[in-house]
């Protein structure tokens, strides 16, 4: 765009910003409100432009949709903003209501009932070790396996009961076996069943659960730092060798790695000796490891 074009464009959303919207726009809003119900209104701001819609889905989860309205509404659609793990898309006519809107919200939620279903599932009956708090929209979970052994999963959205991608974390000796289970047993997997019945029958094991096992039995501390979170990340390298099994974070090992003179780097992978116990280990800078 032309420098003018440019300048046009953003006087004129400042203007709107500071015009306000004529008096029909706030008797429109009111009936709207009214019609579909005070007690879904969970929030609405002074200058009547942001309002937080509640809702609850089919199993009692409370969702909230935020709307931001425009001087010219109805005639422009709002902007909305959902704990959804997928994009919320409205579909709007001038002639379209808060009501419309939140009954669109109500079938958004019905579509994603599954999956919700699964990720509750798997915060309920395993150890979740990553996110901590997780949002609605999250579609991954970090679960135990067992000490210094965990697996992160990825579930699709739009088809939670299908295999979702598995990421294996822990030391190679651990998780190579793991791998060959998921690999040959992957035929084994049943849309009649649930996510983690899948999981279980195909890797043959049982999760830890909150019933059988401590928190802390997960929670090995970084072996450099010596600290379990580092910037929301927990210890996800460790020592491939059986005796020393050493935990580390992935930043924590990299810099370590790197001020050694013995160590050597291609790219983003630096290899080198284990702190603890010398022997060969090698780490690699990215989002996750599998």
């Amino acid at each position: 765009l032309a420098y003018m074009d440019v300048l046009e464009i953003a006087l004129r959303n400042k203007h709107d910003l500071q015009t306000p919207p004529p008096p029909q726009y706030y008797a429109q809003l009111i009936k709207e409100i009214g019609n579909l119900g005070w007690d879904k209104l969970a929030y609405m701001d002074t200058e009547f432009r942001t309002i937080k819609l509640k809702a609850e889905d089919s199993a009692g989860r409370e969702h909230m949709i935020t709307i931001k309205l425009k001087s010219k509404y109805p005639a422009e659609p709002p902007d909305c903003a959902t704990d959804f793990p997928v994009p919320f898309v409205l579909s709007w006519t001038h002639e379209s209501t808060l009501e419309n809107l939140h009954s669109q919200f109500l079938a958004a939620l019905d579509s994603l009932k599954e999956f919700w279903d699964v990720m509750d599932e798997i915060d309920e009956k395993t150890w979740v070790l990553e996110p901590e708090n997780p949002a609605r929209a999250s579609t991954t979970r970090r679960i135990a396996l067992s000490n210094n052994v965990s697996i992160n999963l990825e579930v699709d959205p739009r088809h939670p009961k299908m295999l979702p991608e598995c990421c294996f974390l822990g030391a190679d000796h651990v998780v190579a076996p793991l791998k060959n289970k998921l690999n040959t047993n992957m035929h084994l997997w049943s849309p009649e069943c649930t996510v983690l019945q899948n999981l279980k029958d195909i890797l043959e094991i049982d999760f830890p659960s909150r019933a059988t096992h401590e928190k802390s039995s997960f929670s090995m501390e970084c072996g450099i730092c010596y600290a379990y979170r580092l910037s929301s990340a927990i210890p996800d390298q460790v020592c491939d060798d059986p005796r020393c099994g050493q935990p580390f974070h992935q930043e924590c090992l990299y810099e370590w790695l790197r001020g050694l003179p013995s160590s050597r780097q291609s790219f983003n992978v630096i290899f080198g000796e284990c702190p603890y116990c010398s022997k060969p280990i090698t780490v690699k800078m990215t989002s996750k490891r599998c």
